[in-house]
């Protein structure tokens, strides 16, 4: 079948939004792009925030974000790029996490969208409209969704789960008020 039909559409374009979005966002922690803060500013933050090293987990996450999207996009590789993506945006969910779920109060609705987008197309494939389709589907095999998602899966919660237990090793011997004080 050669003519391309309206799900062929609707994947190109989820992929050119997410995978765009996803690589727009990357640049902006390895090149400082788009009002981003590079590796740099990027790695303090992240050492901030308990992914140490943060240099090495900004770049981490930059390569994620920046390669993933921009395969995504074009459709190439699609479980390995919507794997990556999505195991970089469960990162960043994590540290929004404890502001709730609505992005405008600080929390992972953004991080989680893009995620589960990246990994919805990981599962679903890129449609015809896609290099991935031009190939012959050499690098979007069956058997790579659940290999590609398994090992990301893996690593994230690994580098999730450390810096879980930094950020509880930082409080640890703290103590908070017992009773709260009220003015009168």
């Amino acid at each position: 079948m050669t003519c391309y039909d309206r799900r062929d559409l609707g994947l190109l374009l989820l992929r050119l939004s997410t995978g765009g979005v996803l690589a727009a966002h990357g640049t902006q922690k390895l090149f400082g792009w788009f009002g981003g803060h590079g590796l740099e500013g990027t790695g303090q933050f992240m050492e901030s925030v308990g992914y140490t090293p943060g240099k090495a987990n900004a770049a981490a996450a930059g390569l994620a974000e920046t390669g993933g999207g921009l395969l995504l996009a074009l459709g190439l590789a699609t479980p390995a790029a919507g794997a990556a993506a999505a195991g970089a945006m469960a990162g960043a969910s994590a540290v929004h996490a404890p502001n709730g779920f609505f992005a405008q109060e600080g929390g992972y609705e953004h991080a989680a969208s893009l995620g589960l987008a990246a990994a919805g197309l990981a599962v679903t494939g890129p449609g015809r409209l896609s290099l991935d389709h031009a190939l012959g589907h050499v690098v979007n095999r069956g058997w790579m969704v659940p290999v590609a998602l398994g090992v990301t899966a893996a690593a994230t919660a690994l580098v999730v789960g450390a810096r879980n237990r930094r950020l509880r090793g930082r409080t640890e011997g703290e103590q908070g008020a017992l009773f709260e004080e009220f003015e009168e």
